[in-house]
């Protein structure tokens, strides 16, 4: 059935022509069918809409149809997903929900094939992917990358199965993304001559130019955990044309305030071209992985916005498929049921559980490192008390633990500093990259208050203080919630607020919480395994003679 023509004016904002001029769009069945130039007089502008070039929707704490209701008020009409969350959890079933559920919405999701599932053998994950199942995937139309190579060693040594599932995206014509920081020279060469197409990960403006001198695309990343744009926004005036945006990582709380819009407004305000940014933010991801969004060309889907003007860039109205998807701030897109899913059959733990008997010698301390996932390690005295070591407030030396949420096994228990708790627990599930339950806590009893929250609501975060208890709970897989994005993004922040006024000093708790169970990251974290060194690249002791 045709749709009655819509007519949208404007000053149009032809990035791929990089021209401006006063026009009209016409719009019919979602489609743009002309595009007419005038000599009117406009006071809006449109322009294409905003694409996340690398996004793990999980991080959101939101499924893909929540995370759509908030990020259209943005400007964000299509995001390019690696579901390697989800995927450690559930493995394949758990990238057909995402997928199933994104297509409840018509926010555009462009999901890839995990390639590092589970990303190491040195924590317990609940799922695996391996080359047939990635196969599996790619074949899929829906399927449209394969997701961040974050095993280079793998590349670089010749890991048979990595180099199955690489081979097998390049026989069906699909990119491959990667994660490769620090990689130089000849070695960077190896791994973009296997297929490798993009990077998230420099470390240095060089070393992106590097990469960029091979062939590769950049993605500026700005998250709420990895903040980049600062060291890499100076490359987009050179290389625009091979730069994209990115937030990686974006927590409910941040992303109520703003996603690929904010990144656009502080280009601008670099000074950088109007044009180049938009390339940046609109053109280049559509290009490079080949996605079915709008570009403002007649036989294009109708995803644009209208904006104030291209000082100010403020967003009246998001079109997706020619439909205002949001507007003036309220999106359009409603609340529907998620469903859930989820992997979580560990049963409640006693304090008991979290005893750690002394045995001779000093304890080896995971120092935090405020905004870092990089941590020191620490010789420590260890207080004692009746033959057991105990939380150490007064030097800030708390007890951390990581709880196997996928079968029935001790606890991992370390030491942590830098978390500043005085009284009280926090816990989540939430725990890069195999999602196991991981907490902080003063007390023995207030750690198994904290984690039998978590199990009890079979996944969230929470904080224990004394008789009181706060939970959002995330039942999607232990990492997702079923609630409105607001009543989310709201109750994060109510917890974050807890755990500072229960003494941390960390800019986020909870954050810093969820990678301090990733073992690949040195010097030390805490698995379900045991304590780990990640320069030695092995499961340590505790005590320390």
């Amino acid at each position: 059935m045709n749709e009655p023509v819509k007519t949208v004016a404007g000053n149009i904002v032809d990035v791929l022509n990089q021209s401006i001029y006063p026009g009209e769009i016409k719009i019919a069945n979602g489609k743009i069918i002309a595009i007419i130039q005038n000599n009117e007089n406009y006071a809006t502008a449109i322009i294409p809409g905003f694409v996340d070039a690398h996004i793990h929707i999980e991080s959101s704490m939101l499924p893909p149809s929540e995370f759509a209701r908030v990020a259209a008020v943005h400007g964000t009409v299509a995001t390019v997903s690696d579901p390697h969350e989800i995927a450690n959890v559930l493995g394949e079933s758990g990238v057909t929900y995402m997928i199933n559920n994104a297509q409840t919405v018509p926010l555009k999701f462009y999901f890839g094939a995990p390639s590092c599932v589970p990303a190491t053998t040195l924590e317990t994950s609940g799922a695996s992917l391996g080359p047939e199942e990635v196969d599996s995937l790619l074949q899929r139309k829906d399927i449209y990358y394969l997701a961040e190579v974050m095993n280079y060693p793998g590349v670089l040594n010749g890991d048979p199965n990595l180099i199955k599932k690489i081979n097998c995206a390049r026989k069906y014509g699909k990119p491959v993304d990667g994660h490769a920081p620090g990689l130089r020279g000849k070695e960077l060469e190896q791994y973009v001559r296997a297929g490798i197409s993009t990077d998230h990960e420099c470390l240095t403006i060089d070393e992106a130019k590097e990469k960029i001198s091979l062939g590769m695309k950049i993605h500026i990343r700005e998250g709420s955990a990895a903040k980049n744009f600062e060291t890499f926004i100076p490359l987009a005036n050179e290389h625009y044309a091979q730069c994209m945006f990115c937030s990686d990582d974006k927590h409910p709380d941040d992303l109520v305030t703003g996603h690929v819009n904010l990144l656009v407004k502080r280009a601008l305000a670099h000074g950088l071209d109007i044009m180049k940014v938009l390339t940046i933010a609109t053109v280049n991801p559509v290009l490079h992985y080949g996605l079915d969004v709008g570009l403002l060309r007649v036989g294009d889907d109708a995803d644009f916005l209208e904006i104030d003007n291209l000082d100010d860039l403020t967003i009246l109205k998001t079109y997706i498929k020619g439909n205002v998807v949001a507007r003036h701030g309220e999106s359009f897109i409603p609340k529907t049921e998620p469903g859930i899913v989820n992997n979580f059959p560990v049963g409640r733990k006693a304090s008991t559980d979290f005893m750690l008997p002394y045995q001779i010698g000093d304890i080896q301390v995971i120092e935090a490192i405020d905004g870092n996932l990089i941590t020191n390690r620490l010789r420590m005295t260890p207080r004692v008390a009746d033959g057991v070591v105990q939380s150490d407030g007064e030097r800030d030396i708390l007890k951390i633990t990581v709880v196997n949420r996928y079968q029935e096994a001790p606890p991992a228990i370390g030491f942590i500093k830098n978390f500043g708790l005085k009284q009280g627990a926090i816990a989540s599930s939430v725990a890069h990259d195999s999602h196991n339950i991981i907490a902080v806590g003063v007390t023995d009893t207030d750690i198994s208050t904290a984690v039998n929250a978590i199990i009890e609501n079979r996944g969230g975060i929470c904080a224990a203080r004394n008789d009181t208890l706060t939970v959002l709970p995330l039942p999607i897989a232990g990492i997702m919630s079923d609630q409105p994005y607001a009543t989310v993004a709201e109750t994060y922040t109510a917890l974050d607020g807890i755990a500072k006024s229960l003494g941390s000093p960390l800019h986020a708790p909870f954050m810093t919480l969820s990678f301090m169970a990733l073992p690949v990251i040195p010097a030390l974290k805490l698995s379900d395994r045991g304590l780990f060194d990640g320069e030695k690249f092995e499961f340590i002791s505790v005590f320390e003679k």
